[in-house]
């Protein structure tokens, strides 16, 4: 499980250099869009780094909250973005929800197995 999960941890970290790069193609000359957009590749790398830390502690609970959450609202701003552009099918939209409901489903797990054990070692 552990490495199921920093393999799509580190999927969505590589889905954050695509968005990044494609973010420069795209906004290179529009400096206004090109910094919306690189934010939006920061907070890729932010959700992608808490999933990776979280798959190292399977049993902090907070920590995985916390990653359900914010996977979540990636989720939904994924589907919107889809929206937006007319094509829920596009390969950014169902790429990123594929991992994305992926990552969720594993952190909800570690919120099961963190309220089983009822505490949140150092690892």
């Amino acid at each position: 499980m552990k490495v199921l999960d920093r393999v799509f941890s580190l999927l969505l970290i590589l889905g954050g250099v695509g968005h990044t790069i494609g973010s420069f193609v795209v906004f290179g000359n529009r400096p206004e869009e090109l910094l919306w957009s690189l934010c939006t590749s920061l907070f890729i790398f932010l959700l992608g780094a808490v999933n990776v830390l979280r798959a190292g502690r399977p049993r902090d609970a907070p920590l995985a909250w916390i990653a359900v959450c914010f996977n979540v609202l990636w989720l939904m701003a994924g589907i919107q973005f889809g929206y937006v552009i007319h094509n829920m099918l596009d390969l950014r939209v169902s790429a990123f929800a594929v991992i994305t409901i992926v990552l969720t489903e594993l952190s909800l797990h570690a919120t099961v197995q963190g309220k089983r054990t009822g505490r949140m070692p150092i690892e």
